[in-house]
Formats: structure tokens, sequence, C-alpha cells
């Protein structure tokens, strides 16, 4: 039988299918305060608990695929730049130990895919986010449109911006202790990267620092573009299991070719040809 939206969201709580209901209407309102407030909203048991057998299921059987890297990353995924102060934020790196499933590892026919494909899955992001239909589109990266993120007993993920503007988070499984979530939000803007104020934080900072600890089920939508975020270790021998869709507000963004392979491990011609392909000009 054909999976639906219905066998993984709790539509009579999240009425997606039903955009001009007085519910829809209220559940957008609540969201739009939320996201205008400090760039993120959680949406708790948006998938139910059938829902999550799936997914967890599904996260589970790709996780061998998971490109595990090891190595030392700036908040920008870009190479070390000896032209600046040692105390610029470009210059600080951090050790990353973490793995991702790349996206073309999800089918169609699979829960996660479902989801971020289905019809009415993205005009309610769209609409949560009061962006209009030409500024608001699906990442057009064959590694990184949704993916699911793998964190294992003793791995994290330091601090660092997004590539893509939105992202869409869905908790899958939790680790048995850590995995919280960690961020600043609009730290940066479109035309400012307030290096001074990334560095306060990278230098201890915590006077700005919001914490969530997601449950399986959740939905968070968050800008990432402009705020700095981590994810604190994992503890236990548990995997933490993230599903990450991605949406953008330039028609044919991909991912650039320095992250990607970083992330992934490999890149594709498509990320050579749109390699600076923004809507602005900060750094990755």
């Amino acid at each position: 039988m054909l999976m639906t939206l219905v066998d993984l969201v709790d539509l009579g709580r999240y009425p997606l299918d039903r955009p001009d209901s007085s519910a829809y209407r209220c559940l957008i309102g609540d969201l739009r305060r939320e996201l205008e407030a400090d760039g993120c909203a959680v949406l708790p048991g948006f998938v139910h608990s059938n829902g999550i057998e799936l997914l967890a299921a599904e996260a589970v059987a790709v996780a061998p695929k998971a490109h595990r890297s090891f190595n030392r990353t700036n908040p920008y995924f870009s190479k070390d730049d000896p032209a600046l102060d040692p105390s610029h934020p470009v210059r600080q790196f951090y050790e990353r130990s973490n793995a991702f499933v790349p996206a073309d590892n999800f089918p169609q026919s699979g829960p996660l895919r479902r989801i971020y494909e289905h019809p009415d899955f993205m005009p309610f992001i769209r609409d949560a986010l009061n962006e209009p239909e030409d500024r608001f589109f699906r990442y057009d990266d064959p590694l990184a449109d949704v993916i699911v993120n793998v964190v294992e007993e003793g791995q994290g993920f330091p601090w660092h911006f997004d590539t893509n503007n939105y992202t869409v988070t869905l908790a899958i499984q939790n680790g048995e202790s850590g995995g919280e979530f960690e961020y600043v939000p609009n730290l940066r803007t479109a035309s400012d990267e307030n290096f001074e104020g990334v560095a306060s934080v990278l230098d201890g900072s915590t006077s700005q620092i919001r914490r969530l600890e997601l449950q399986p089920g959740d939905l968070q939508i968050f800008k990432g573009r402009y705020a700095l975020h981590r994810v604190a270790p994992v503890s236990g021998g548990r995997n933490r299991y993230v599903g990450i869709f991605s949406f953008v507000e330039t028609e044919g963004m991909c991912g650039g070719v320095e992250r990607t392979r970083q992330l992934y491990g490999r890149v594709l011609p498509r990320h050579h040809e749109r390699e600076g392909l923004r809507a602005d000009k900060l750094m990755d």
C-alpha cells in the first residue's frame, strides 16, 4: 500500500492538508510569532508514533551508508585564511566528528522523502516563514536536499552557520543522553557577518545561547543561515538520528564544493556548476 501523509504526520494537530481552515491559520500565526522572535519554531509530535517507527526503521537501514568524517572545521566550513588575525572566527577550527547519510539514499517511496516532497509540506513551511512563492524553493542539491544526520557516542557538531536559509529538522531517535541543540538567533544578517559577535560566542560567552531538547517526532523550523548553532555530544550506545529538510530563497541553489566534500565525502558536477549561486555574499 502506498504510504501517505496521514501515515506519518499528526494531521489532526497539524492540518497541512486543510490550508483554508481556521485551525491552519491559527497554527501559522503561532509559528510566525515564534520565528519572528528568534528564528526558530518547534512543532511537538508533528510525526505520530507510527510514523516515527517507519522513519526510525529507514534511518537504521541507511545509517551504514553515512559518510563519517573526523576533521577540524571553522563555523563557515571554509579554508583557513592566514591573512586574517589568528583570533578571527574564520581561523577558529574545532574538532568535528559526525556522519550524514546523503540524499541519494532516500527513495521517493520512503517516509522521509514522502514528507519532504508531499505537495502540502513546502507550502506549509513557506507559510510559517511568511515567504513569497518566488523566494522559496527546495534545496536543489542531489546530496543534501533531504538527509539524515547520524550522531554516535561521543560525537556532536561544532558551532556553524548553514549554507541554506531555512533548515527543517525532524527528530527521529535520541541518544541516551546529550545531543542538545544550542543556537544564537540572528547573530548575522544578509549584509553583515558580525565577526565580533561570532568571536564572542566562540570565546565562551553564553548570554545569547538558547537550548532545545527535541523529542522523537518533533519538527523544528530554523533560520540557520543567520543563527550560529551546534549539537552537543551524544553519550551512550544509542545513535541520535535527525532528518533534515532544506529550503532556500534562490532557485537552483546547491551546496558549495568545499562544504559538500567535507560533509558527504564527494561532489557532483552540479556542485561545481552552481558554486557561488547565492542570494547574498555571506561566507558559506
